[in-house]
C-alpha cells in the first residue's frame, strides 16, 4: 500500500482502535498450562471474560515433556507467567526456588476455594513448612484396572481388597493360563514399590529427608512382596514399551490386571473392543491389611501464583473461578480429568459411574511422596535398582543397600544446606544472661 493510501485508512484505523476498551484498561494475565489442559482451559476462560471484561488471559500451551524445563528456564530468565500449572510433585521444587506464591491468606478469605471441599491428602502435597503453594486443579493416583471375567473364573465375584486374597487371585490366574500373567508392572515405573511401602507406612527418608531408608523394615517386607510377583511368574519382567500394545495384550488376556490412573478409563473405553464391554473394571488397590483400602500416591496437578507477579489479585480470581466446581465438572467433561473439589463429584456423570467411583474411594486414602526437590531423581533410582533386583543382577538386599547410597549422595547438598542454616543459627544467637 502506497504512503497516501495508509494515510488514507488512518481515519478507519482510529475509529476501529476507538471502539475497544484502551489497553491501559484491561489487566492481561499469562497463563501457562500443559499439554490437552492448555488447550481446553481457553474455552472455560471466554466466560470468565465476559463477567471480568477488565482481565484479558493469555493461556499458553507447552508440552509436558518440555513444561519442567521450560518452566526453570523461565524462571532463571524472570520470565514466569502469572497462573502456572505444576505437576504436584513439582510444588517442593519451585519452593525451594521460592518461585510461587503461599496461598493461605487468599484461600482462608476467599468465598470460592472452600479448603475443607478438597480430598486431604491431595491438598496436602501443596502445603510445604506449613504454608500453602497451590490449588488442586485436578486430581489423579493409580488403583487397578482388572478383568472382571478372569476374577470370575478364578472363583472371585468382587476384587481383592487385602494382600494376601490379591495373592490368592493372581495366583488362580496364572495357574488357569500358564503362558499369560495376572497382572502388568512395567519395570521402568517406580509408583508401585512406592505405593507398596507407603501402604506400610514405610516414610522412605529419615531424619527430616537428609537420608534415604530404603533399609527399613517397611520397606524391605514392601520390595520383598513387590519382588516375588515377579519371581512366581504372575508378573512378566518386561518394559511397558516391550508389550506390543497394552490394549490389545489386555483384550487378549496377556494380562488380568493392570495398576494405573484416571487417564486409563477414557483410553480403555476408546481401545478396547465392543467384546470387552462389561469385562473390566477398576477398584481401590488392595491394603496389607483388613478393613479399608491400601494408600495410593496422591497426584494431579494444581494451580499457583509466580511470586513476582505484578497482577495477583487479578490472577487470584482466574485461580476462583476455575476451582469453581461447575467448572471442575465442565474441565472433566472435556479433558477427563478428575475433579479437584469433592463437591463436583456429586455429578450424575461421576456418581453412577463404577469406574469413577473407583477413584473416588482411592481419593480417600492418598498419600503423597516426600516433599522434596530431589524427589524425581530418587524416583528414577527406585525403578533403576528395582529391575536390577527383577533381573536378578543384584539381591534385593545389595538393591537396597546401593539405593540408599546413592539417595544419601542426592541428599548431600540438602544436608551442607542444613548444616550451614543451624551453624548460621548458632552464630547469631544471643549469648547466655545478655
Amino acid at each position: 500500500m502506497s504512503f497516501a493510501g495508509r494515510w488514507a485508512a488512518l481515519p478507519l484505523a482510529v475509529l476501529l482502535l476507538g471502539c475497544r476498551s484502551h489497553p491501559s484498561d484491561t489487566i492481561a494475565i499469562d497463563f501457562w498450562a500443559m499439554g490437552r489442559e492448555g488447550e481446553v482451559v481457553q474455552e472455560l476462560l471466554a466466560e470468565f471474560e465476559r463477567y471480568n471484561p477488565g482481565i484479558h488471559t493469555r493461556v499458553q500451551q507447552i508440552p509436558w515433556s518440555a513444561a519442567h524445563e521450560k518452566l526453570l528456564t523461565a524462571f532463571v530468565g524472570d520470565a514466569m507467567p502469572d497462573i502456572v500449572q505444576v505437576g504436584n510433585s513439582w510444588i517442593p521444587e519451585f519452593v525451594a526456588l521460592n518461585a510461587v506464591e503461599p496461598l493461605d491468606t487468599r484461600m482462608r478469605s476467599s468465598a470460592t476455594v472452600a479448603v475443607a471441599d478438597y480430598f486431604p491428602g491431595i491438598l496436602d502435597t501443596n502445603v510445604i513448612s506449613g504454608h500453602t503453594y497451590g490449588v488442586p486443579w485436578y486430581v489423579d493416583t493409580r488403583l487397578l484396572f482388572y478383568r472382571t471375567d478372569s476374577l470370575t473364573r478364578s472363583g472371585f465375584g468382587e476384587p481383592p481388597t487385602t494382600w494376601s486374597a490379591w495373592i490368592e487371585v493372581m495366583s488362580r490366574i496364572k495357574a488357569s493360563s500358564p503362558d499369560n500373567y495376572a497382572i502388568l508392572l512395567p519395570l521402568t515405573e517406580w509408583q508401585m514399590p512406592v505405593i507398596l511401602a507407603l501402604q506400610l507406612g514405610a516414610d522412605l527418608l529419615r531424619d527430616d529427608d537428609q537420608y534415604g531408608d530404603f533399609r527399613s523394615a517397611a520397606f524391605r517386607h514392601a520390595f520383598t512382596f513387590y519382588l516375588d510377583l515377579f519371581r512366581r511368574g504372575l508378573a512378566p519382567q518386561t518394559g511397558e514399551a516391550q508389550v506390543a500394545n497394552l490394549y490389545q495384550d489386555f483384550t487378549n488376556g496377556f494380562f488380568a490386571m493392570y495398576v494405573s490412573g484416571p487417564w486409563n478409563i477414557g483410553e480403555f473405553e476408546r481401545r478396547l473392543p465392543e467384546s470387552m464391554a462389561g469385562k473390566w473394571g477398576t477398584a481401590p488397590l488392595p491394603g496389607p491389611g483388613v478393613g479399608r483400602p491400601g494408600v495410593s500416591i496422591a497426584g494431579g496437578a494444581s494451580l499457583a501464583l509466580f511470586r513476582g507477579g505484578r497482577h495477583k489479585d487479578a490472577a487470584w480470581k482466574v485461580i476462583e473461578y476455575l476451582s469453581q466446581p461447575e467448572q471442575q465438572l465442565a474441565f472433566y467433561r472435556l479433558t477427563g480429568d478428575l475433579p479437584a473439589r469433592r463437591s463436583a463429584w456429586r455429578s450424575e456423570a461421576l456418581a453412577q459411574n463404577p469406574s469413577t467411583q473407583a477413584f473416588w474411594q482411592q481419593l480417600q486414602h492418598v498419600r503423597s511422596t516426600p516433599k522434596i526437590p530431589e524427589w524425581e531423581r530418587i524416583a528414577d533410582k527406585i525403578s533403576a535398582y528395582a529391575e536390577s533386583a527383577i533381573r536378578e543382577r543384584m539381591t534385593p538386599e545389595a538393591a537396597l543397600g546401593a539405593l540408599d547410597t546413592d539417595v544419601d549422595a542426592i541428599l548431600e547438598k540438602r544436608r551442607w544446606l542444613r548444616r550451614r542454616a543451624v551453624s548460621a543459627a548458632a552464630h547469631h544467637a544471643p549469648d547466655e544472661g545478655s
